[in-house]
């Protein structure tokens, strides 16, 4: 699981994301992914994207939900909130360590609002 990469974010902009979570069919070790891109119009086209991907690797996927990040690199600050229809909410809180891991001189902060 080291092999996949924990965040794959935009580098700028407000987005959709979702919270994944990996794990071996069968097997107990399990692993959550962020991803997140303003190339999906809708969070399920995000999953659609990432689920094929792991599955080639030998993962099933869950989604955990989603909601937005907002991504401002120059003042190296980022913004999760909000929900998917879709999926639901994705705990923020759980999002933003992981975020916390890859852009570890960032403020991160995470709230329920909408917008």
């Amino acid at each position: 699981m080291a092999a996949v990469r924990e965040v794959e974010i935009d580098p700028e902009g407000t987005f959709k994301y979702i919270l994944v979570r990996l794990q071996r069919p069968g097997g107990e070790e399990q692993r959550d992914i962020v991803r997140g891109t303003k190339a999906a119009e809708f969070h399920n086209h995000i999953f659609e994207k990432v689920n094929p991907e792991m599955e080639k690797l030998g993962y099933e996927c869950k989604c955990l939900g989603g909601g937005k990040i907002d991504h401002n690199s120059k003042d190296k600050k980022i913004r999760v909130f909000g929900l998917s229809t879709g999926y639901g909410k994705a705990d923020h809180s759980v999002t933003v360590e992981i975020l916390k891991k890859v852009y570890t001189d960032y403020e991160i902060t995470w709230s329920d609002d909408k917008k």
